[in-house]
């Protein structure tokens, strides 16, 4: 899903697409070809930098992970983990390491929630996520537009001591990115393990068993129930609302729009039923990392996406079970913890001026959280 065209190379396209180990036969399909041979150089530069691909018809395009190791000696000391508190997919793994206890095992980082420029060359136009420490000056949008404070939960990249996550990148190599979060970083090789959210959340379940402080917390069932997840994640969770949202949000055309928007409202209502059913994607008592990822597209929905990504036919407060949901994954403390509404809401409002010009942000948090769920007893155990 990374872009080229006809400008670039195709030994660089080959070796790209190689190193995100697609499949020979992906490599020849039509589709590849004509999305590669209709973008220019400069349109190019900037998706391979940034997260924001279309296709022709205006339908956004995730881009693949480029990292996708899960080979880690489980030591403690020796990994960093690289976050954005306003990307659920970043927050993700920060719940996990949080749920695990392995925050005095693994170090981690947090980057300011207003992108900026990366570089100072004015021919270089990429934003993106930057490090900045508690009582910095404010940052503005990239167009001057706004004050954002530097607060309390910024932490400065000691790792690598790096000054924005392109800067890590760099530190392997990779001079085309996307530059995203998460990063689980291995500082004894000085290289990336992973910037896959899906392996990383994986890696933290179970292969630092030996220095966690909760080791026999498993978010991953097993068996049967395993694959249901799998097949529930394929079907539903990923594609109409994790990154459903995404798809309405960044989509470029009325069409696009129309069929990412009625794909995850379908997709809520056909989670809203299984949950009226049991407390959690699967069962009453396995809380699993499919309920993690759920959760963290959810907490975000009517802060952020009801507004900034147009996703407004409903807000999660309309559905009652989706709602206690919300709240009683919410009230797990090592969940809330990981948690910041004001990243999550400044991040999106301020560092897309083509979506909010002059970046303000609208008030509301949503529903409260840290009332009952109504489901049951909290789940503070966890």
């Amino acid at each position: 899903m990374f872009l080229a065209s006809r400008y670039l190379a195709a030994p660089l396209l080959l070796t790209f697409c190689k190193q995100t180990k697609f499949s020979n036969s992906f490599l020849r399909s039509p589709l590849l070809a004509t999305t590669f041979s209709t973008m220019s150089a400069e349109t190019v530069d900037k998706v391979q930098k940034t997260n924001l691909m279309t296709d022709k018809k205006g339908k956004y395009i995730r881009n693949p992970s480029k990292y996708r190791s899960d080979e880690v000696t489980g030591e403690a000391g020796r990994y960093h983990l690289h976050i954005a508190l306003a990307c659920p997919w970043a927050c993700g793994t920060l719940s996990t390491l949080f749920l695990k206890g392995l925050e005095d095992s693994i170090s981690h980082s947090v980057v300011h929630p207003t992108w900026q420029k990366t570089r100072e060359d004015p021919e270089d136009p990429h934003c993106g996520w930057v490090y900045r420490k508690v009582g910095d000056e404010p940052l503005a949008n990239s167009l001057g537009h706004g004050a954002n404070p530097c607060d309390d939960a910024l932490i400065p990249d000691i790792a690598t001591n790096c000054s924005s996550i392109r800067d890590v990148y760099a530190l392997v190599g990779d001079t085309t990115g996307p530059y995203t979060t998460p990063v689980l970083f291995d500082k004894k090789e000085n290289k990336i393990i992973s910037n896959e959210s899906m392996d990383i959340l994986r890696i933290l379940n179970s292969k630092f068993n030996t220095v966690a402080k909760n080791p026999t917390l498993d978010l991953y069932p097993g068996g049967e129930d395993e694959k249901a997840l799998l097949e529930l994640n394929d079907k539903t969770i990923y594609n109409s609302i994790n990154n459903g949202v995404y798809r309405c949000g960044f989509a470029k055309t009325q069409v696009a729009y129309d069929e990412a928007v009625v794909e995850l409202f379908g997709a809520l209502d056909e989670v809203e039923e299984r949950i009226s059913k049991s407390r959690f994607l699967i069962s009453n008592t396995q809380f699993t990392w499919l309920d993690l990822r759920l959760f963290h597209t959810l907490v975000r929905f009517d802060p952020v996406y009801t507004c900034y990504f147009k996703t407004n036919q409903k807000r999660i407060s309309d559905y009652p079970n989706l709602l206690g949901f919300i709240r009683d994954v919410y009230q797990i403390p090592a969940v809330k913890r990981s948690i910041n509404m004001n990243h999550i809401k400044t991040h999106y409002y301020t560092s897309h001026p083509h979506l909010n010009t002059f970046g303000i942000i609208p008030f509301s948090n949503g529903a409260h959280l840290n009332v009952p769920s109504g489901r049951g007893d909290e789940l503070s155990s966890l």
